[in-house]
């Protein structure tokens, strides 16, 4: 038996402004756009990988939330302190760069961890952490 990752869930706030963040800036292709009412969905994925998608939802959206919660989860989505990514690339100060010139907040520059890994963190529109790691077969040759 195998099993892979399919899809994972990031809340948005503003779609339109994710939607360029993940596609304009990351580079991810859109495979999805539905709406409903005055919610949306995206569903992006990085190019030559078609079994792995985010999927960029509004918040507290289909669960028994009260205002007061919604309140607090927007709150909690805007400090990044809930949901986030890790990402990798085969080149962390090409993307990096790339990322920090299209106005991303930076979380922190690229460094080499004490766990292995060499990485940044910045911010999505929503306020995601998303973590930035180099590929280790890059690290390697």
């Amino acid at each position: 038996m195998q099993i892979t990752i399919h899809s994972s869930y990031l809340p948005h706030t503003d779609a339109e402004a994710s939607l360029a963040f993940y596609r304009d800036v990351l580079g991810f292709e859109v495979r999805l756009d539905v709406g409903y009412e005055d919610m949306r969905w995206i569903t992006v994925g990085p190019p030559g990988q078609p079994d792995t998608a985010i999927v960029l939802h509004p918040p507290a959206v289909g669960y028994d939330v009260s205002p007061e919660e919604r309140d607090l989860l927007l709150a909690l989505i805007a400090k990044g302190s809930t949901f986030g990514i890790n990402l990798a690339t085969d080149d962390l100060d090409d993307a990096f760069a790339r990322i920090e010139a299209a106005g991303a907040e930076i979380v922190q520059e690229p460094i080499a961890q004490d766990y292995g890994v060499r990485d940044a963190a910045f911010r999505d529109p929503a306020g995601n952490l998303i973590r930035l790691q180099q590929s280790r077969t890059t690290e390697e040759n």
